[in-house]
């Protein structure tokens, strides 16, 4: 199945505390964009069970990804999507896939009642950094401009070792950081 554990751990920046980051960190120069294209029904089912649903487009390619609670972090199921596939789902013509379907199912979600609510546009630029990988996302939505840190990892102590030290180092304050998805749905 097309399905892993994302271990992450994030904090919303200011543009100086970005900027600062990614000047001072080795950074590769150059972004690189992707557009999430969030989905739900009118009833916010999906919201309900803790759950998310996107489709991201990013280097000519589009994958379907639900994300559902996981005690060590977010189990995300991955289906890869044509780009025909992908322009019928953002018009509102779900096409059922092969794994998102079976846990949407599980999850009680009527895939007839999905439609797509708009999208974010994120620029990143990430680096590889003591056995993880740092992110910074600059992301575009609904007249909203927002900066972000994530440090993503296949641990979870090793992990939040980055990012508190990466924190303290720049005298970053630790703010609360909904997901992209969250911070979208709340613009609207």
């Amino acid at each position: 199945m097309a399905q892993e554990i994302e271990i992450e751990f994030k904090n919303l920046l200011t543009k100086d505390e970005f900027e600062l980051l990614l000047n001072q960190l080795p950074f590769p120069t150059g972004s690189v964009t992707q557009t999430n294209y969030y989905f739900e029904t009118k009833d916010f089912l999906l919201r309900q069970k803790q759950a998310a649903l996107r489709i991201r487009h990013k280097n000519n390619s589009y994958t379907l990804t639900l994300k559902q609670p996981h005690p060590e972090g977010l189990l995300e199921t991955h289906d890869q999507l044509t780009k025909e596939e992908a322009e019928c789902w953002i018009k509102g013509n779900i096409i059922p896939q092969t794994e998102t379907s079976i846990q949407l199912k599980d999850l009680g979600i009527p895939q007839e009642e999905l439609r797509c609510f708009g999208h974010l546009l994120t620029k990143r630029t990430e680096m590889r950094y003591n056995n993880t990988i740092v992110v910074l996302d600059k992301s575009i939505y609904n007249n909203q401009v927002d900066y972000e840190l994530e440090v993503e990892a296949n641990d979870y102590q090793a992990g939040l070792e980055v990012f508190n030290k990466l924190l303290t180092t720049y005298q970053i304050d630790k703010k609360p950081t909904p997901n992209k998805i969250e911070r979208f749905f709340a613009t609207l």
